[in-house]
């Protein structure tokens, strides 16, 4: 577990501390995983395009779950929204069997078990701001139940508490490449704004007009897909864009 925590620790990438990550917890019967991260869950709520998802699911379940939008029907994703902490799985199928889902949540769960998802457990992480959202389902093996993953989580839920945990905080404190990429220029130009200085400070500290400031801007609102400059100043922190260490 320290030789787990040290490489995700040490993880400079998303992609990295991910491999790291699910390689460990499939050690514990998990062999699929989906995490999801918004900065701005009100702004995201029914638009994903901005929403930062990893899974190692198969390209088939995930372009029904999320390509067609079964996930808004989904008990554990509801329960995600709403709650901070972990929940078993157990409870969803009690529901389905006692036939207390509504019917777009039955469907939910028949496609799970149609695609060998039976059990699992899920985690929706405490953040600092009030419009952030960040969890994850932990789907386990297709021979497993749910009274061999409550067991495992007995024994072992605070480790995997603690590597999840330590997912999101690496996760949401590297840069997330979506879109077209900034370029140290239009980095340059948001970072001096995100300081305060004028048009005018910025275009003496870059050593350009001012007419070319504003094109990086441009530029840089472009390709965040936003409006106004202070917009894009938000959404390139929130996306940890700006202020990043020069490789």
């Amino acid at each position: 577990m320290l030789t787990t925590l040290e490489q995700m620790i040490g993880a400079d990438t998303i992609s990295e501390v991910w491999s790291v990550y699910v390689g460990k917890v499939s050690e514990y019967g998990f062999d699929r995983v989906m995490y999801g991260f918004t900065a701005d869950k009100e702004e995201n709520a029914d638009n994903l395009e901005n929403v930062l998802f990893l899974s190692n699911h198969d390209k088939a379940y995930l372009d029904v779950f999320l390509g067609k939008g079964l996930y808004r029907h989904a008990p554990m994703v509801r329960w995600a929204i709403e709650n901070v902490g972990e929940a078993s799985w157990r409870e969803v199928g009690r529901a389905y069997a006692e036939g207390r889902l509504s019917p777009e949540e039955r469907r939910v769960v028949e496609f799970n078990h149609a695609m060998g998802i039976f059990a699992g457990y899920s985690i929706a992480f405490s953040d600092v701001s009030i419009r952030a959202k960040g969890a994850l389902g932990l789907a386990a093996r297709r021979d497993m139940t749910q009274d061999q993953v409550d067991a495992i989580w007995d024994e072992h839920g605070r480790h995997l508490g603690m590597i999840s945990t330590l997912l999101h905080l690496k996760v949401t404190s590297l840069p997330q490449r979506k879109g077209t990429p900034l370029t140290q220029r239009q980095r340059e130009a948001l970072e001096w704004v995100a300081d305060g200085k004028t048009m005018q400070d910025i275009a003496l500290l870059m050593g350009i007009s001012t007419a070319m400031v504003e094109k990086h801007l441009r530029l840089a609102r472009d390709a965040l897909d936003v409006e106004t400059t202070a917009h894009a100043v938000a959404k390139a922190s929130r996306l940890n864009q700006i202020f990043i260490r020069e490789e």
